[in-house]
């Protein structure tokens, strides 16, 4: 049987308290002072010892709050609110006062979360450019409420696909470091040049390099289809990101003629904090252009294949460079600049070598295919389940 409450009967809701300034406050031991900024990596597997901690004197000087353990944090005020990010403590912890602290006392936390999941709380979020939620309106959200019994199997349900997708993901990270792996076999260190091979600059092996810009009328103009427009946000390590893709229109598009896109093009990201993450472009999105956080790098095939030349830029010790360029500037935000990257100097084995490394990249990416494939489904078993508990 499913009862409809309100939030605030099934659990105490308060915002965490300010975070003490200055780093001095801050140490390796102690306990986690969980911030904004944190609940990304939280979600996304790093475990709380790992962010910064606060020691009993500390705590006790700032008149800190600890909260329980299975306490549900997300993003009340700022510009974090608008993500959607939920977690659920797994141990005591300090929180700041831009997160709103829910515990519950009469359902599970983990229930908690997976609702928060599939009901983002940033629906709440009354005006976008001044982004913050209430803890009035927090508590007064309404939340399908079961029996014990019932609640728990949902949990359990939904936890078995969260692990299988988990695992899911782990395979894919141990199929790309075979592949780092082999790079460094079949060609040593790029940036020391560890096997000797003959060194050019990038621009000496490219046929382009170059960044687009945002069209007119800016993002309130994107369609739903026409033209592809490349962003950041689709440029990963190694991978294309479909989601959050934009298009443009025909005439939109002419006013990027100098960036259109094509078949093996390398991208990698030149500004903000996703600098130096590249990929090679995927022909389903073609035709397309570029916007001005993003380069094209179209390499001379009888010189420098792309998929080598991207895996080269996905090299730990090149792409750390990478980043050091990027930060080189000393400006608030990261930015590479086309000179940089043509200045770039690039290692450049035989073709014939270049190109049996490709083929072996090939054959690891139909495996990765058909993880993500079942990745895809699991999380499309996610939102069914979702749906039907929350829904």
């Amino acid at each position: 049987m499913i009862q409809r409450k309100k939030l605030g009967e099934i659990a105490n809701i308060s915002a965490g308290q300010g975070a003490p300034q200055g780093a001095e406050n801050y140490s390796e031991e102690g306990t986690p002072f969980v911030k904004a900024g944190d609940l990304f990596y939280l979600v996304n597997g790093e475990r709380e010892c790992d962010i910064q901690k606060v020691s009993e004197e500390v705590a006790k000087n700032h008149r800190l709050k600890l909260y329980p353990k299975g306490t549900v944090l997300f993003a009340k005020s700022g510009m974090s609110c608008m993500k959607g990010y939920v977690y659920a403590t797994n141990a005591e912890c300090y929180v700041v006062s831009h997160l709103a602290c829910i515990m519950p006392f009469d359902v599970d936390s983990k229930y908690l979360k997976y609702y928060f999941e599939y009901h983002k709380p940033n629906q709440l979020v009354k005006d976008a450019s001044y982004p913050s939620i209430s803890l009035a309106d927090i508590a007064e959200m309404p939340i399908n409420v079961f029996d014990d019994q019932t609640e728990a199997k949902i949990v359990d349900n939904l936890d078995a696909v969260n692990s299988l997708i988990a695992k899911s993901k782990e395979e894919l990270g141990l199929l790309d470091n075979i592949v780092k792996s082999r790079f460094v076999e079949m060609f040593g260190e790029p940036v020391s040049n560890t096997f000797g091979w003959e060194q050019l600059l990038l621009c000496n092996v490219t046929s382009k390099i170059g960044s687009g810009a945002t069209p007119k009328g800016g993002k309130e103009s994107y369609q739903a289809e026409g033209i592809t427009l490349i962003r950041s946000m689709n440029v990963h390590d190694g991978r294309f990101e479909y989601k959050d893709l934009a298009h443009i229109t025909d005439e939109q598009a002419t006013q990027l003629n100098n960036v259109i896109v094509q078949e093996n093009d390398v991208f990698i990201n030149i500004t903000g904090a996703s600098v130096a993450r590249s990929c090679i472009v995927p022909s389903s999105v073609l035709p397309a252009r570029v916007n001005q956080h993003v380069a094209i790098i179209r390499c001379v095939p009888e010189r420098l294949n792309a998929v080598f030349a991207n895996n080269m830029f996905l090299n730990d010790r090149f792409k750390g460079q990478l980043l050091d360029i990027g930060e080189s500037g000393g400006a608030t935000r990261q930015a590479i600049t086309k000179q940089q990257l043509e200045n770039l100097t690039v290692i450049v084995p035989p073709l014939e070598l270049q190109n049996r490394f490709a083929a072996f990249v090939a054959e690891v990416d139909k495996s990765k295919l058909a993880v993500q494939q079942s990745i895809d489904q699991l999380e499309t078993l996610k939102k069914s389940l979702m749906q039907k508990y929350f829904g």
